[in-house]
């Protein structure tokens, strides 16, 4: 359901040229209401992206990468998760709740006119990224997959086994030089599965979306990994 049109940025003119930011309510299966924010494509039919943020943050992270893909024509959907940013809920130890929220975001996908859904993506941060790599796991529709700092277990969401069932499809690693434990587990997660697995390392990054932030422009860098992968 839309609710608002709104722009993004402190000011006038933030988003570019012909891209428009809707705030959009969505509903899980266990009846909990989540915020999101959806970029319009350029082009429609389009390709699509789920955001999925870091935890103790919110989908504000994703707000230049959001409108950046849809300038390039692809649509984003960034969602705050249960008990994050404008979203009800709450987590407890058990992060995997937190799976219904993406089931939630490709349901709304798949209701969107605009979007090609045989050409979804999935962008995750941190435990997003094992949330991203989980659920692309028994989603067959997802048809590419970002992982910013993955972890081999992050408090309970073990992706090894996940990342070989996702098969054949494409796999992007993103990981700081400094952030060693993320790095150890991109690379045992590179051997995983049969497909394209590539691992891109950034200089003194850090950790999740704050790598967005680094100077190899990372956002334009996920913007051709999703157009190589989903157009």
């Amino acid at each position: 359901m839309l609710l608002a049109l709104f722009a993004l940025g402190s000011a006038p003119g933030t988003l570019p040229a012909g891209v428009a930011a809707q705030r959009v309510a969505l509903r899980t299966a266990d009846g909990i209401s989540l915020a999101a924010t959806w970029y319009e494509p350029t082009a429609r039919p389009a390709p699509a992206v789920i955001l999925v943020h870091m935890l103790q943050r919110s989908r504000k992270d994703w707000d230049g990468l959001g409108s950046r893909l849809a300038s390039e024509g692809i649509a984003a959907l960034a969602i705050d998760l249960r008990g994050h940013g404008e979203s009800q809920g709450a987590v407890g130890e058990n992060l995997a709740v937190m799976l219904e929220d993406i089931k939630a975001a490709r349901r709304h996908l798949a209701s969107r006119f605009e979007v090609n859904n045989a050409r979804i993506g999935i962008a995750g941060a941190s435990a997003g990224a094992n949330l991203a790599a989980l659920e692309a796991s028994v989603d067959s529709g997802t048809a590419s997959l970002a992982l910013l700092s993955p972890s081999l277990d992050y408090r309970g969401l073990r992706i090894e086994a996940a990342v070989r069932k996702y098969g054949s499809r494409p796999v992007l690693l993103v990981v700081g030089d400094d952030d060693a434990y993320a790095m150890r587990s991109a690379k045992d997660l590179q051997k995983a599965g049969g497909g394209i697995r590539e691992l891109l390392v950034l200089k003194n990054a850090g950790h999740g979306t704050n790598m967005l932030n680094a100077p190899e422009d990372l956002p334009q860098q996920l913007v051709q990994w999703f157009r190589r992968t989903l157009q």
